[in-house]
């Protein structure tokens, strides 16, 4: 019992930094994000968009899914560290130089003649990000992530900055690039100077093939991941006007403040939690269901309490010239929900060393989400066809996670589905009360939403009381430890 209770302690404290680093990241990012949408138009948000799914496969070769290898291996050593960091820089400075020569012709196909230029100073923030995955992984590995908290807030600030400051001349969409370029390279001067390891200068084959066996799997799902997650800037740039894609792209932004903040931390933080204790299968089970339930409780209402206050968000924070964005907003909204239970899911598999699974199952996902963007092309259902596609892709994707990993783990998808659709059903009532406070209450628009806000909340918690939904008191247990330990170590410190 005490080792259940210290790893809880240990893993409450790592989300809580995790994502307090996240929410401050993207907290800062998103105030930056305000700025320059006042500071700039919808195009330079459509042209930068074009250029992040090249980006974000380019950041998965790199890694090579030697991340998640490295993090679930028990003992590492300094070759092993070596060896893939080595290995990340080569394969970045290749990717650098395949962007540069094709950096033409995505500028023909985008029909967008600034890219050429963009993409070739841009895609710089691949090589700066190889230097930093390794000293990323070891402060992961340590779960410290209190560290990663002080580096992100620091470079998000320094680099926002300067990023407006660049808008405020009059540089347009490349202040977008300067603000991309800042973050990640003060996030690897940090991470070099807070973790100060260096690597020895040995490549092991051998420590290579052990780790690239487990990892090119996630490879491979990594980049059909990537690459359909980006695959939406693609289509709209392509098919559809610039500034319906600056519209999209800010959506994105918006909504990946929240989905995304939660997501990745519930992932980053529960697998190597999970993969510690990967031997224990009660503990496992145990601790996989109650991170799941938690996970829910505290994302369900977040964003469907975003979609239903999409409206005054947008109008007050952006302007009335970004209000197209809603609409595509609040879909989002309704997909990204669900992305820390895929997170979870998926954690099972790479804990339990499935990965040729993990790729299997990637693939099938994304072949159904290929037939509804078709279906979408076929039934001209412009660009809310296609993003409610990737809403109804992402339910039925969770499905699917969740048959997979109950086979790794006592945890059926029936017994998921019936622990989360109290939640649900709470979230959705006070989503529903939301909006109707909303059209109801016709004061100012910052007194308006400031209320729905507060009534939102007041009502989640009472409807969660009322329904006997015990993630609230584990909520309020888990916060209050965490507080508890925090002053216990400023006494020590003292």
């Amino acid at each position: 019992m005490k080792g259940t209770a210290s790893l809880t302690n240990k893993t409450t404290r790592a989300i809580v930094w995790s994502f307090t680093e996240l929410m401050a990241n993207y907290g800062i990012q998103f105030i930056i994000q305000i700025i320059l949408a006042r500071l700039l138009v919808p195009e330079h948000f459509g042209v930068f968009g074009m250029i992040l799914v090249f980006i974000a496969i380019s950041y998965s070769i790199v890694d090579s899914g030697f991340t998640q290898a490295l993090i679930r291996d028990q003992h590492t050593t300094q070759e092993d560290y070596s060896t893939v960091f080595f290995f990340n820089l080569g394969i970045s400075f290749v990717l650098y130089g395949i962007l540069f020569i094709s950096s033409k012709g995505i500028s023909v196909f985008f029909e967008e003649p600034q890219l050429l230029e963009i993409i070739r100073v841009l895609s710089i923030v691949i090589i700066i990000n190889a230097f930093a995955i390794i000293q990323r992984v070891m402060l992961m590995k340590r779960i410290d992530f209190r560290t990663i908290t002080k580096i992100s807030v620091i470079s998000s600030v320094t680099s926002g900055t300067i990023t407006i400051i660049v808008a405020v001349l009059g540089f347009g969409v490349w202040s977008l690039v300067v603000n991309m370029i800042l973050l990640q390279l003060i996030q690897a001067l940090l991470l070099i100077i807070y973790n100060r390891w260096l690597p020895s200068f040995v490549f092991n084959y051998q420590s290579f093939k052990r780790f690239f066996s487990f990892g090119s799997k996630l490879l491979l799902s990594g980049l059909i991941d990537t690459f359909y997650n980006n695959l939406y800037f693609l289509i709209i740039g392509k098919f559809f006007s610039i500034t319906q894609l600056g519209y999209y792209t800010n959506a994105v932004k918006v909504r990946d403040l929240a989905s995304q903040s939660l997501a990745s931390t519930v992932q980053r933080v529960t697998y190597p939690v999970l993969s510690s204790i990967q031997e224990d299968e009660n503990r496992l089970e145990l601790g996989f269901k109650k991170i799941i339930k938690l996970s829910a409780f505290i994302n369900f209402p977040l964003l469907i309490g975003l979609a239903a206050i999409g409206n005054p968000i947008f109008l007050i924070l952006f302007g009335e010239k970004w209000m197209p964005s809603v609409i595509y907003f609040q879909l989002l909204c309704f997909a990204g929900m669900l992305y820390p239970l895929h997170a979870l899911n998926l954690n099972i598999l790479q804990v339990k060393g499935r990965s040729d699974l993990f790729l299997r199952l990637e693939i099938i996902k994304k072949g159904l989400l290929t037939i509804l963007i078709v279906l979408s092309f076929l039934f001209k259902l412009g660009i809310i066809g296609l993003i409610c596609a990737a809403v109804i892709n992402s339910y039925l994707s969770l499905l699917i996670n969740m048959h997979y990993s109950a086979r790794e783990i006592s945890y059926s998808t029936k017994e998921q589905v019936k622990d989360l659709l109290p939640i649900l059903g709470v979230s959705i009532v006070m989503g529903a009360i939301v909006v109707m406070i909303g059209k109801i209450i016709t004061l100012g628009s910052i007194s308006t939403l400031i209320l729905q806000i507060s009534i939102g909340i007041g009502a989640y918690i009472g409807l969660s009381k009322i329904c006997n939904i015990r993630e609230l008191l584990l909520l309020i247990e888990l916060l209050r430890s965490f507080l508890s330990g925090q002053k216990s170590r400023k006494s020590e410190g003292n």
